[in-house]
């Protein structure tokens, strides 16, 4: 929801570092797997509870998350690899998060995790199935033009995702309440777009199918 929001905003904030990685050589997939391995290294410190840690490690996963694509336009050097490379990393990062605190504290938050993770699995099932349907048809995506997939919006994309793992490190004792109406949302998530991918793609369907009868 507030992806197409956010990302004009902070495109501007990333350039500076966006011009000194690429004099430096680095190239977009080393980002890329750069700030995986640090977002993922959020883990055992979830588990030793070291929050503040945990923290730095998932801001630092997004701020790289925004610089390789961003490098990659500057560079020219956009991929359909590099888009597949970074999507993958994305969601075993987002995965690894509710794991974590599903391993920290078994007893009391290990339900909740479980129940966010499978909400995890339908967004993000929902989410590319529709991304392959879509370029089949070449469907058009206006507030997404540069993602090297169809990004489809919904009530909780990547901003929101963030915030909640933001939330989850600044008051770990919550995580429960937090984990279960974040579930709630990615439900809705879930429906919205599934009933309206369904629809869409029954709508070019049909209209390929008049075209070919032309």
């Amino acid at each position: 929801m507030l992806d197409a929001k956010v990302t004009p905003l902070i495109k501007p904030l990333l350039l500076p570092f966006i011009k000194v990685l690429s004099r430096a050589g680095i190239t977009p997939n080393q980002v890329t797997v750069f700030g995986f391995l640090i977002g993922i290294t959020a883990v055992p410190f979830i588990i030793l509870n070291w929050w503040s840690a945990a923290l730095g490690c998932i801001i630092t996963n997004r701020i790289c998350d925004g610089i390789d694509g961003e490098l990659a336009r500057f560079q020219q050097n956009s991929s359909s690899a590099g888009g597949f490379l970074d999507i993958c990393l994305d969601f075993l990062f987002y995965a690894s998060i509710p794991l974590a605190f599903g391993i920290a504290n078994p007893h009391e938050w290990g339900a909740p995790a479980l129940v966010l993770l499978a909400t995890f699995i339908g967004t993000g099932s929902s989410f590319l199935a529709f991304a392959i349907s879509a370029e089949r048809y070449q469907i058009d995506r206006p507030q997404f033009a540069n993602k090297s997939f169809y990004y489809m919006q919904g009530l909780t994309e990547g901003s929101e995702t963030i915030l909640v793992f933001l939330a989850f490190c600044i008051w770990p004792t919550y995580f429960p309440v937090i984990a279960y109406v974040f579930a709630a949302a990615c439900t809705i998530t879930i429906a919205t777009r599934v009933v309206g991918g369904f629809n869409t793609l029954k709508h070019v369907e049909s209209l390929h199918k008049t075209k070919g009868d032309e």
